[in-house]
């Protein structure tokens, strides 16, 4: 037996540890549907980062997954979830060397191969936390079969990959514009810069013209711009092609300030007329866009003959201003060099006051790019780096889902991957960092540069001998490229694996949207490449989790929610501290307190992994952000506790009775009521309800069919039905025996129909439940997901008792407004009853009897036969009930002006939607005579009630 109250902690914990030590999680095949048995069946997990921990993003994401996991296993087919981790390079380094900063030491002081020791250690104890976190929500991953995008397979692949695409000519280094961290110092990509308007200002700058002697006209040109420092760097002063004030200037010179250079004014239409003064200054090495400009110009003799061609670097790698080349002569000012960008831009601009060439300083909002790890504001800095040649991979995957190879869902997203896609930029690769996968490429001391697998190889292929020396290139790898082969290096590839052969391409990946430029594309275009293959069928792309108000969790905003928390609760001072910890703003620290003492007066309860996933499921409208409401997950709690408890009723009438199942169980002496046949029907329909909205990704719809289901339809009423039939000295044994059959029949398949979404309390039950259904096996996780049976239908017995809770319904309605006691027992009458519904009075009598508790039942042949009464309307059939010393005149009239008022409404809005010809003409004509007939129905009630208020208003 289940026991009273239902702890989700205790039976979460006890079956997530059975089911991994089992083996349940690898891929196996099962029984299931003939259609699918043996088919594989295969989900990469998006890599956590080693150093992360489970956020709301990740619960969800998961959770979605986890789903058609365990949906799709319980099919029969292989079902593989790969699990693994992503080194995360920039992250976890930083997480060390803030730990060796403790020790007053940097990692130069270790250097590097006892500093990437340290960091293994490292993972070694603290980098599984979030697999441990992911274990928790019931993620039913291989977990015997995790990968780390650096462990030794994965190495060698990256490796064989970076190989293959530089001998194509496909990989080149070379010297670019990047994003630079002068913190972190090393090229970091788009997806970790974050973008954020803040408070500026903007200078605007007298750039003096060079003219020739005798010349007229202007003496400057006023440029805008909100980076004075970089100044030193500029190649040209650009104006737009169309702008008539400066026409006639372009191709002429401007004196760079404080340099002694002259620059040409150049035509481009990267310089707007309404910005500022239309005269924007072009610095190549330090602004991307300039960078552009450069590019379209930089073969006119004007640009060319200037240093460096115009392109000049004035920053080191921490962003100071660099010394100059020996070959550059007093190319930057002395004055500046050495100074921060900061301290430059202050000591320019006093310089440029002095010199009388600041014309004005005004504020001024601007997009400030901010790495995401360092806080540092992200430098545009010219670099030698190593790049992707990005467009011939890029080519096979844009026509892999113009094609239909894959399918975006929903399908809007595949606009987002082809604008993307069609404007690709080569791929910086290279990370100034020492945590990652290094460039297996080799220079000599001419510094000539040389690719191959290991040193040994290209020592052999280039007839090196020991007295050449060779040094490994410096530079790891971005992140991003050892993830871009994730879904078959994890499979063993460069190896032929079974593994490989069975599950790529893979069938599904789940991911956020934020990241298809990043890891999808990448991914799509790696796995055409080296495996001639796409490397999933489908893409089902998420919204993001916000608050319960839309906003987006921050710990700025005091916010987030970790969802273990939510699964195991937490109190609210912990909660205070875990909110505020790290903040160092004493006022925002004291805002987010009150705000959380406020929202939570007594902590987060906890609900259990359960209730949590539900909440998920059932909130995940397809690509839509998903607002996060914590009274939903305390409904889903509710909703898990009324599946607990309608499981103990079942058990406790079916345990040590007969059920009619079995192997000796005679069949002939089973008996259905309307009820059983009734419930079967309905179960049936939710079934093909909930696998077709997972196959088509509304997890929303198969949660709302879950809970309209179990709530409504199994436990507010079956339950209830069962009732008459159990506890009736009349009722037959093989009528009980049918109910009892039923009963646990009903409630195995709930819990397998279930389980992909809340795992936990489905399995407890089903153990209990199983043997009374007659049912093998081992864990629920693996028994056979149900299927639509087009025999259980049954539409007799649905109208029979959908009739039947109208009537109770009625009844009951108007017991609760007379202000009668629901138990007490009360005569009824029937008007105007069909000689159909004059069958189910005496079949359904006794649910009538039992659930609206009617004293008797009289059918009169005319209305002038019933006396004074409170009514009810089933369609046409009217429910009478004798208002002698029982009826309230005042409350009777209000409950009829009520009905009246909604009947009115209802019809309102039929009329409005028969009247829009768009509906009428679209809408099936079945659709549209239900319609009809409702309006036609809806209107006689109303007459009906009309007259019946006339009647009480005369007593």
């Amino acid at each position: 037996m289940l026991d009273k109250t239902y702890d989700p902690r205790t039976l979460e914990t006890r079956w997530y540890r059975y089911w991994e030590e089992q083996g349940y999680f690898a891929p196996s095949e099962q029984t299931g549907d003939p259609a699918t048995q043996g088919a594989a069946y295969c989900i990469m997990i998006p890599p956590p980062n080693v150093t992360g921990s489970l956020h709301m993003g990740h619960a969800f994401q998961d959770t979605l997954m986890d789903a058609l996991i365990r949906y799709h296993r319980m099919q029969g087919k292989q079902t593989l979830w790969q699990a693994g981790t992503d080194h995360a390079g920039i992250a976890t380094q930083m997480v060390v060397e803030r730990l060796i900063e403790a020790e007053g030491k940097t990692r130069h002081d270790y250097g590097r191969e006892a500093f990437i020791q340290r960091i293994w250690a490292w993972k070694a104890e603290s980098g599984g936390t979030i697999t441990r976190q992911l274990r928790r929500l019931g993620a039913s991953l291989d977990w015997a079969h995790e990968r780390f995008t650096l462990d030794e397979g994965l190495s060698e692949a990256v490796c064989e990959v970076f190989v293959r695409l530089y001998e194509e000519g496909l990989i080149y280094r070379g010297k670019r514009l990047v994003n630079w961290d002068p913190v972190l110092r090393t090229a970091v990509s788009d997806l970790e810069v974050l973008s954020e308007e803040e408070s500026g200002f903007m200078w605007e700058i007298r750039y003096p013209l060079v003219q020739p002697p005798g010349a007229s006209g202007p003496a400057s040109l006023i440029v805008s711009t909100t980076r004075p420092e970089t100044l030193l760097g500029d190649c040209a002063v650009a104006v737009n092609p169309e702008d008539e004030r400066y026409k006639h200037l372009i191709g002429a010179f401007v004196e760079l300030p404080l340099t002694g250079r002259r620059i040409p004014i150049i035509a481009d239409a990267h310089a707007d007329p309404a910005f500022g003064t239309g005269c924007v200054k072009i610095t190549p090495a330090h602004d991307f866009n300039d960078h552009q400009v450069w590019l379209r110009h930089r073969d006119e003799a004007a640009i060319a003959e200037q240093p460096h061609g115009g392109l000049i670097n004035i920053f080191t790698p921490d962003a100071a201003i660099r010394a100059n080349a020996p070959e550059e002569g007093q190319l930057l000012p002395a004055a500046y060099i050495g100074l921060d960008r900061y301290e430059a831009r202050k000591r320019i601009v006093a310089d440029l006051e002095s010199a009388g060439l600041l014309v004005a300083v005004k504020e001024h909002r601007l997009q400030q790019p901010r790495g995401d790890r360092s806080g540092a504001v992200i430098e545009p800095y010219l670099t030698d780096q190593w790049y992707v040649r990005v467009a011939p991979l890029a080519e096979p995957a844009i026509r892999a889902v113009e094609r239909g190879d894959i399918r975006f869902v929903p399908d809007n997203w595949k606009n987002t991957y082809f604008e993307w896609m069609r404007n690709i930029q080569d791929w910086c690769i290279s990370r100034q960092i020492w945590w990652g996968h290094r460039i297996p490429a080799w220079y000599d001391s001419a510094g000539n540069v040389y690719v191959g697998r290991s040193e040994a190889e290209v020592r052999a292929k280039h007839g090196f001998g020991p007295e050449v020396e060779l040094r490994q290139d410096e530079d790891v790898l971005d992140t991003w490229f050892s993830s871009a082969l994730w879904p078959f290096s994890t499979l063993g590839w460069p190896q032929e694996t079974d593994r490989l052969k069975t599950f790529y391409p893979t069938s599904v990946l789940v991911t956020g949207f934020d990241i298809i430029f990043f890891w999808v594309a990448r991914m799509i275009m790696m796995g055409l490449k080296f495996m001639g293959e796409v490397p999933f069928r489908e893409v089902y792309i998420h919204g993001l989790v916000r608050d319960k108000n839309g906003d987006k969790m921050s710990k700025s905003k005091g916010n987030v929610l970790d969802p273990l928390d939510l699964i195991d609760g937490i109190d609210l001072e912990s909660l205070i501290e875990k909110r505020t910890k790290g903040l160092m703003q004493p006022h925002l620290a004291t805002k987010i307190a009150r705000d959380t003492r406020n929202e939570f007066p007594h902590g987060i309860p906890a609900f259990g992994t359960d209730a949590l996933r539900f909440t998920f499921a059932a909130l995940a409208t397809t690509g839509r952000d998903i607002k996060f409401d914590l009274g939903r997950t305390e409904g889903y709690r509710n909703f898990c506790n009324k599946l607990w408890n309608a499981a103990r009723y079942v058990l406790m009438n079916t345990q040590g009775q007969d059920c009619g199942l079995g192997p000796d169980a005679d069949q002939a002496t089973i008996e259905l009521s309307a009820a059983d046949r009734w419930i079967r029907a309905e179960l049936n329909r939710t079934i093909g309800t909930v696998r077709d909205a997972i196959d088509a990704y509304r997890f929303d719809l198969a949660a709302q069919a879950l809970y309209d289901f179990t709530w409504n339809e199994f436990c507010d009423w079956y339950l209830e039905l069962s009732k008459p039939v159990l506890t009736s000295s009349q009722a037959s044994e093989a009528a009980k025996r049918g109910t009892r059959r039923t009963l646990v029949q009903t409630l195995e398949t709930l819990l397998r129909l279930a389980h992909p979404i809340i795992p936990f309390i489905t399995e407890e039950i089903w153990q209990k439940v199983r043997p009374l259904a007659g049912v093998e096996g081992d864990t629920l996780m693996l028994a056979p997901y149900p299927r639509r049976d087009p025999s259980v239908e049954d539409a007799q017995a649905v109208s029979e008792i959908d009739w039947v809770k109208q009537c109770i319904l009625g009844i009951r309605r108007i017991k609760g407004e007379m202000n009668i006691a629901p138990g007490r027992p009360l005569p009824i009458l029937v008007l105007d009853a069909t000689e159909q519904e004059r069958h189910w009075l005496k079949t359904a009598r006794p649910y009538l009897d039992f659930l609206a508790r009617t004293e008797s039942i009289t059918v009169l042949d005319a209305e002038s036969q019933a006396p004074e009464s409170a009514m009810a309307l089933v369609g046409s059939m009217k429910i009478l009930i004798p208002i002698a010393g029982l009826i309230d005149k005042e409350a009777e009239l209000k409950r009829l002006d009520k009905e009246i008022a909604r009947l009115t409404e209802d019809v309102a809005r039929t009329q409005a939607k028969l009247a829009n010809s768009a509906f009428v003409d679209k809408a099936p004509s079945s659709v549209v005579d239900k319609e009809r007939a409702k309006l036609a129905e809806h209107a006689a009630a109303i007459a009906h009630l009309h007259a019946q208020r006339v009647k009480i208003a005369a007593l």
